[in-house]
């Protein structure tokens, strides 16, 4: 076989795999209401697959570099979900998502040009979530309509996410880790869900479900540091396995919390 057809054979299995983590998870999200679908929505189910496939044509030197670049672009998500939950408040989507997405390119951009250090890029999200956490919470309590599945949602996910992972892998050699850092955190789950929940259940409907994610947003930088921490004295399959256990168990943590929290509101 050769070499050229090997790679081929070999990116259509990451594409594939990857687009079948987002797909279910986004299905679970239509299904359990904005809390526990923005849990499952911020789970590394499009950058977790992209890492292990970095992994394997990486060293854990790369990984860790890549990661810290994702860990201060992980702060940009979370003001790419703020201006987000905001706008579609008012505006139908053609507005609403340019907005967000130039607000995520700006800001990524600028975390692309920027020598990040563990403690730089930790600071960073503490210093975004301070503020976005208290001023997503007007937005998380509009009620999530029943979503009858489309014929083409399934393929549109599908295809969003299998692009990000064919970008990933396929220019991590030629960009370098920031770059491709910041391409692995892209927030592909968030834009599905937005080009397809709001043309059917409305802006703040939508919105309720992004402005939970902040919180799910919180989890995940921890698994970033997490992999940026411990790539290099672990190894990447450990430090990958310790990121997602950090992950899942953040996002329970969070989500029994806030259920917790809303129960004795009642």
């Amino acid at each position: 076989m050769s070499p050229d057809l090997a790679f081929a054979l070999t990116l259509a299995v990451k594409m594939s795999v990857a687009a079948a983590f987002v797909v279910i998870a986004s299905m679970v999200t239509e299904r359990a209401g904005p809390l526990i679908g923005a849990m499952v929505t911020t789970l590394p189910v499009s950058a977790g697959p992209a890492y292990v496939f970095l992994a394997l044509d990486h060293g854990s030197a790369f990984i860790a570099a890549s990661a810290l670049t994702s860990l201060a672009v992980n702060a940009v998500t979370t003001l790419f979900a703020l201006t987000y939950a905001m706008v579609a408040q008012r505006w139908n989507l053609a507005i609403s998502l340019p907005v967000s997405l130039g607000v995520w390119l700006l800001g990524a951009s600028a975390c692309e040009r920027l020598e990040w250090t563990l403690a730089s890029a930790m600071i960073l999200n503490v210093a975004v979530f301070v503020v976005a956490i208290p001023l997503s919470h007007r937005y998380q309590h509009a009620k999530m309509p029943l979503v009858r599945r489309r014929w083409y949602d399934v393929p549109l996910r599908a295809c969003m996410v299998a692009c990000l992972v064919a970008s990933v892998v396929g220019l991590s050699t030629k960009v370098g880790p920031a770059f491709t850092g910041v391409l692995a955190v892209y927030p592909m789950v968030l834009t599905s869900l937005m080009l397809i929940l709001q043309p059917r259940i409305g802006g703040p409907a939508t919105a309720a479900v992004i402005a939970h994610t902040i919180w799910g947003l919180a989890g995940f930088g921890a698994a970033l540091a997490t992999l940026a921490a411990t790539a290099v004295p672990l190894g990447a399959p450990a430090a990958l396995t310790l990121a997602l256990a950090v992950s899942v168990g953040g996002n329970v943590v969070i989500w029994l919390w806030r259920r917790r929290e809303r129960e004795s509101r009642k």
